[in-house]
């Protein structure tokens, strides 16, 4: 029997804009959701389309201060009553204020709740938000683009169902958010796969953050060198997660499924292609959890709509034709679905990049596993 998936989509997710030159453009959410039903994605017998609803104030507080979900509604809407820097809020910075802010942080929030109520009722084996996966968002401020912390108010409501929860973050950036919010707690697996701390955004990610007192040995980082490829890529991934996933055995599995590790995405430096990217999808899917799929990061707004068309197809268990429909050649940046190149990356920048990750995957061995009996 064919797996049953729900994509939770609404245009209105993609109409915001967090300011004109701001990189995070959620156009790039039309351009999956028109790429996908060009494919006839949503004619599927499996496949549901789902709208969203916003996230309520009481959901919201599953982690975040009531000072702070005050704060966002106030500069949603033009209003002075709150300091923006207490807030990581600027201008020009990474997180602006803007008109709707509110509205549009609650809705993709809403989309990932939607995501874990379908999930958690087993109403589908899998339902996929690619609105979701604001992974950098703290209890009480913004990061990285992100206002509310949809994974972790996904992780939340599924606890509050009795369920033990794997997270696993293959976006480029660490998931320094949805670590944060279960960094003592044994009930959550968190598990991301990133470019180093060293190099990028937000600084953190490294094995050493293994968690504190219940949690201790369920935090789990495998940073990477920048300039790692595929190759690299997964057999780093293959020796750390399946085997910490199965020892764990959770009811259900969140995912954040970030593609700013493809190789053009203009705010990273990893060398990931469609290839690599799918595979890991691939191997997510092997699993057979009740998977709970969200967005993240991407920049290229080419590789955002390929790479999550191509993993909606995953959990369809569909192949998409290679050829892109005419009439989205020039929106999605002509070509094929998949890439038909591999990144250039010089042979000493190869072999510096093979050997940080099989440190980080030896130092995991020893700090992690002995934890999970492995």
């Amino acid at each position: 029997m064919s797996r049953k998936a729900a994509f939770i989509y609404d245009e209105a997710l993609s109409h915001h804009q967090l300011r004109g030159d701001h990189p995070m453009r959620p156009v790039r959410l039309q351009y999956t959701f028109d790429l996908l039903q060009s494919y006839g994605a949503f004619d599927q017998n499996n496949s549901l389309l789902v709208p969203p609803r916003p996230a309520t104030e009481d959901e919201l507080g599953m982690l975040h201060t009531a000072e702070y979900v005050a704060a966002v509604r106030s500069f949603s809407q033009g209003l002075s009553g709150y300091e923006p820097g207490r807030f990581n809020f600027s201008a020009q910075g990474d997180n602006p204020m803007y008109r709707g802010m509110y509205d549009a942080a609650a809705l993709s929030s809403g989309a990932s709740l939607v995501a874990a109520e379908m999930v958690a009722s087993k109403q589908v084996d899998v339902a996929f938000n690619i609105s979701g996966g604001l992974h950098h968002a703290s209890a009480g401020h913004a990061s990285g683009f992100c206002v509310f912390n949809d994974p972790a108010l996904a992780i939340k409501y599924l606890l509050e169902q009795g369920l033990r929860v794997a997270y696993l973050d293959i976006d480029a950036h660490h998931g320094d958010g949805v670590q944060e919010a279960f960094f003592d707690d044994g009930r959550v697996l968190t598990i991301s796969i990133h470019e180093s701390g060293q190099y990028l955004f937000p600084g953190t990610g490294f094995v050493p953050e293994s968690g504190v007192g219940s949690g201790e040995g369920y935090s789990v980082n495998l940073p990477l060198y920048p300039y790692t490829g595929d190759e690299i890529y997964l057999s780093a991934f293959h020796e750390i997660v399946p085997p910490l996933v199965k020892a764990f055995a959770p009811d259900v599995l969140v995912t954040q499924l970030g593609i700013d590790t493809y190789h053009s995405d203009p705010l990273t430096h990893l060398q990931i292609t469609t290839r690599g990217y799918v595979e890991a999808v691939k191997e997510i899917s092997r699993w057979g959890i009740p998977w709970v799929a969200l967005g993240g990061g991407g920049y290229d707004l080419s590789a955002v709509a390929r790479s999550w068309a191509l993993a909606y197809g995953v959990m369809l268990e569909v192949e998409w034709p290679d050829d892109l429909p005419a009439s989205l050649v020039e929106q999605v940046g002509g070509g094929t679905l998949r890439d038909t190149i591999t990144p250039n990356v010089p042979d000493d920048m190869r072999l510096e990049a093979q050997k940080y990750a099989e440190d980080s995957v030896e130092r995991i061995k020893e700090r992690v596993f002995p934890t999970h009996s492995l």
